[in-house]
């Protein structure tokens, strides 16, 4: 439960309307999954309360964990849904999304050429979409090959481009809305590295370990001529001794030598899979894509929810490196 005379957190609609008072609860959640930040947030309706309407501005501020300085924790934001309910008092629940969630929704059609960067395509995207660029936007550097993008949702492009980019070597990159813009924002590339804690921050730590995901076995086809079965060009083993056979095929149209493909055969293999979730006191700033240490072992945030207060609390999911580099960007899962 916010406790709204803290003066901690603060939410503002249409840029006049200042509603801190009336504020009971806030969650903000972020996945890797999504581009979008969002949050949920339930106020008290009194009687001379605004009126609140899917798609007005709306932002949410916050003094950062260990600090004194309020500053915006979602902004750029649109009202995306409201509703409310009547318990002897009337309350409204207001969902609300980074404007990045129009990349989300929208669909369209694009052909690149050869030679473009993510970085190139994001610009035209945005530039589509009247959505603002943060200045100094990272350069993935990465040439990429010709797309043709029949109709889906932007943000799905967007995905493909970043994947491309991980696949031909690149960093692994994923879009940021801030108050400056849309960033493209390094995985992992956080200058405060958050140190999470069993007996400092944390209440409680869950460890999985599963084969759900595994790959032990690449099977990489070629084009396949007419009413005939697809050429082999290449079996590419892993722990299939140990852990048995759990197969992926790859159909690749660029792949057309056996060097090729297994190259990206052994990139798809994978082992055991090992993720984490903790709970504990809420680090507000925290945002998917960061890098955390976790009784003194570096993993990247997946997923987190937090749910604002003094103090507040945070879930996270959390995993390692290799295990984002094939999940959101291998298309290993």
């Amino acid at each position: 439960m916010i406790n709204p005379g803290s003066g901690k957190y603060e939410v503002v609609l249409d840029n006049r309307y200042y509603l801190r008072e009336l504020v009971e609860s806030i969650t903000l959640e972020e996945s890797l999954d999504d581009i979008a930040y969002h949050a949920d947030i339930r106020l008290v309706a009194t009687a001379d309360f605004p009126a609140i309407t899917p798609g007005q501005d709306i932002r949410v501020s916050g003094l950062p964990f260990g600090g004194n300085v309020m500053q915006y924790l979602l902004q750029p934001g649109v009202v995306w849904e409201c509703y409310s309910s009547f318990r002897g008092q009337k309350h409204l629940n207001v969902g609300v999304y980074d404007k990045t969630i129009y990349l989300s929704r929208s669909e369209d059609e694009y052909l690149f050429p050869a030679g473009q960067t993510a970085t190139q395509r994001l610009k035209k995207y945005a530039g589509d979409w009247n959505i603002t660029l943060a200045s100094g936007l990272a350069d993935t550097k990465t040439p990429l090959a010709k797309a043709v993008y029949r109709a889906q949702s932007v943000y799905s492009m967007i995905r493909a481009d970043l994947a491309d980019t991980v696949k031909k070597g690149g960093e692994m990159y994923r879009p940021r809305m801030t108050p400056n813009g849309l960033e493209l924002y390094r995985i992992g590339g956080n200058s405060t590295i958050w140190a999470l804690e069993t007996e400092q921050n944390l209440e409680e730590i869950n460890q999985r370990r599963t084969l759900e995901g595994a790959i032990t076995q690449v099977k990489v086809l070629g084009n396949a001529p007419e009413d005939k079965r697809s050429p082999v060009l290449a079996l590419v083993k892993g722990e299939t001794e140990k852990l048995g056979t759990l197969q992926k095929v790859l159909i690749d149209s660029k792949i057309t030598s056996a060097g090729q493909a297994k190259t990206a055969g052994q990139k798809l293999l994978a082992g055991i899979q090992e993720t984490v979730t903790v709970r504990g006191l809420d680090v507000n700033t925290i945002r998917a894509g960061d890098k955390v240490s976790l009784n003194g072992w570096e993993l990247l945030v997946t997923s987190v929810k937090h749910e604002l207060g003094g103090p507040g609390h945070m879930s996270l999911e959390l995993a390692g490196a290799e295990l984002v580099r094939r999940r959101y960007f291998n298309g290993s899962f």
